[in-house]
């Protein structure tokens, strides 16, 4: 039995990794692309071929997403990898990266291999674990990471939790380079964010909440930017939120350290002022910071200094945020809205859209060695199609 074809004419093709943004055609067969191109059907469409009018939407590598807590396993009433890889689909992303924080924690090859295992039987995308950089996400013993790395790991981390721990983070690093394995850290220092829920600052002091300062973001940072040097292992900071933060990884990367970062579409579109009255849906972690922070977050993508945005899709239940707000639970879902909230930043004016879709598709997928994102003869036929004016 041969492969099923789909033809895709009529589309405006984008692809970041190549800078192509012109009309085209694409014919996939099976799970590749075979050909594309501005008039690959002039003689007509394969025979057999399902063909799929694009009517001149934007037809883009499919997006992939490096930031996602999942329910499953451990509390499946949140969300289960069914449920997230439909959410998924249904906001362009065909590849995403999950992270360890469940219960258990991804922390042994077994683990690794489970979620690998279940996501190919019920998962509707392609789903890639990172898996713990320290045992029970305690901060305080290294994970088997080449052993890890080996079963399907992508990349290693603490997820929500910061590496405290410099002599920990150190050890880390120096092993993680043998590997060419990435570490991604929350950069934020535990003591300093300890009992705070919003941005420190006025809004703080108006709603009567103890704060988070932008300097426990910086102090990590600072640090783990200059272990980074002196090991040469390659370190991702997950969720940039300040205009500090930028900075200071503008400068980490002029002096050519094998450094990244990311932002949350949130921290690309809102404020400390969304907060509001306590909304506790916009309780984030990191939280959301000054108009400034934010200006300076899209400047920032802008300019490459952030490689790449992610939903930082946390899912709670009603439970967890009907409560006063210092006792909620930080995190919101946002796999079905990051292209949206993503692309504001381009209909401001503030970013071109080859820049914002690069941070969303090629980007995320050669920081973790994937072959993905990208449209091209032989690429896989993940493909997401949109009209950038809805």
């Amino acid at each position: 039995m041969s492969a099923r074809q789909v033809a895709y004419r009529n589309a405006r093709l984008i692809d970041p990794d190549s800078g192509l943004d012109a009309p085209g055609e694409i014919l996939t067969t099976g799970r590749l692309i075979t050909d594309f191109g501005p008039d690959i059907f002039s003689g007509g469409t394969p025979e057999g071929a399902e063909i799929i009018d694009c009517d001149g939407q934007i037809l883009c590598p499919g997006l992939v997403d490096m930031h996602v807590f999942t329910g499953e396993p451990g509390a499946e009433h949140k969300e289960t990898l069914e449920s997230v890889t439909a959410c998924a689909a249904a906001g362009g992303i065909t590849t995403l990266i999950t992270l360890p924080n469940t219960q258990p924690v991804i922390d042994d090859v077994s683990l690794v291999e489970f979620v690998k295992r279940r996501a190919r039987s019920r998962g509707i995308v392609t789903v890639h674990p990172m898996a713990a950089a320290t045992q029970g996400l305690r901060g305080d013993a290294m994970t088997e990471i080449g052993l890890m790395r080996q079963a399907g790991a992508v990349a290693f981390t603490d997820g929500r939790k910061a590496i405290a721990s410099a002599v920990l983070m150190r050890r880390l690093l120096s092993y993680a380079s043998r590997f060419d394995a990435l570490i991604v850290q929350h950069v934020e220092e535990p003591s300093l964010a300890e009992n705070g829920c919003v941005n420190e600052g006025e809004i703080a002091t108006r709603l009567g909440l103890a704060g988070i300062p932008d300097v426990a973001e910086a102090m990590i940072l600072e640090r783990d930017l200059l272990l980074s040097e002196l090991t040469g292992a390659r370190y991702h900071a997950a969720q940039l939120s300040s205009a500090r933060s930028v900075d200071i990884m503008r400068r980490a990367k002029r002096r050519g350290l094998p450094v990244s970062c990311g932002v949350s579409a949130a921290h690309l579109a809102l404020n400390e002022f969304d907060v509001g009255s306590y909304r506790t849906f916009f309780k984030l972690s990191p939280p959301l910071r000054r108009e400034e922070d934010r200006a300076a977050l899209v400047a920032g993508v802008a300019d490459g200094t952030i490689d790449v945005i992610v939903s930082a899709h946390d899912p709670q239940d009603q439970d967890s945020k009907r409560l006063p707000f210092a006792q909620a639970a930080s995190g919101a879902v946002g796999l079905e809205t990051l292209l949206a909230i993503a692309l504001e930043s381009y209909h401001n004016g503030h970013a071109d859209l080859l820049t914002v879709l690069r941070a969303l598709t090629i980007a995320p997928a050669r920081l973790l060695g994937l072959d993905c994102g990208r449209i091209a003869r032989g690429a896989p036929a993940d493909l997401t199609l949109f009209d950038p004016g809805r």
